[in-house]
C-alpha cells in the first residue's frame, strides 16, 4: 500500500473521479486503529461553470466553498440536509473550484452505498473539512489493484442544476 501523493490530486475532477475508484480510503481513529474502505463510487463537480457545483450558479467563492479553491489534495466535508456529512476530495489547481464526492465504499463485508453512510461508518464529519489528504488522519492509498472496470452515468440528486449539467456522465461506479 502506498499513500497517494499531492501530485495525484492535481488532475481535473472529471479525470480524478474515475482514477479514485478501487483506491482505499483510510481514516486513523484517535485510538490509533484504522477504518479502511475501497472506493466504489465517485461523482465530480467541475468549476464555477458547472451549475451542480457548490461554486456554480454565480455563487463563486463563499465561506462554505473556499476549500474547493485550494490546490487538490484536501478534504471538503459539508453537511447535507442538516444530517449527512459528505466527503469530497478537492482536485485540480489552486483557484479552480473542483471536487470529487466519494459516494460509496466497500467497508469490510459491507457495501456502503451513499455518501452519508460511508462518513457515518468511518467517523468522518465536518471537523475533517480542510484536512490534508497526505497527512496522518485521513488519506487514500493505492494497493496496485490496477484500473478497475467502471460505468459512467449522470450524476444524481442535482435536480437544481441546468439540464446540460444533469446529463453529464460524471458519476462513476465500479462494475
Amino acid at each position: 500500500m502506498r499513500k497517494l501523493d499531492k501530485d495525484f490530486y492535481i488532475k481535473q475532477a472529471d479525470v480524478l473521479a474515475p482514477a479514485l475508484l478501487g483506491k482505499i480510503l483510510v481514516r486513523r481513529r484517535e485510538d490509533g486503529t484504522r477504518a479502511r474502505g475501497r472506493i466504489t463510487e465517485t461523482e465530480c463537480y467541475l468549476g464555477e461553470e458547472d451549475t451542480a457545483c457548490h461554486a456554480g450558479r454565480g455563487r463563486g467563492k463563499t465561506e462554505r466553498t473556499q476549500i474547493m479553491y485550494r490546490k487538490g489534495g484536501v478534504a471538503y466535508v459539508y453537511l447535507c440536509y442538516g444530517i449527512h456529512n459528505m466527503l469530497n476530495v478537492v482536485s485540480g489547481q489552486e483557484g479552480s473550484p473542483q471536487a470529487v464526492l466519494i459516494r460509496g465504499i466497500n467497508y469490510g463485508d459491507k457495501n456502503l452505498a451513499g455518501p452519508g453512510r460511508l462518513t457515518k461508518h468511518m467517523g468522518i464529519d465536518r471537523n475533517f473539512n480542510g484536512t490534508d489528504l497526505c497527512g496522518d488522519t485521513l488519506w487514500i492509498e493505492d494497493d496496485d489493484c490496477g484500473t478497475p472496470e467502471y460505468t459512467a452515468t449522470p450524476r444524481i440528486g442535482i435536480d437544481y442544476a441546468a439540464e446540460e449539467d444533469r446529463n453529464r456522465l460524471w458519476r462513476f461506479v465500479l462494475k
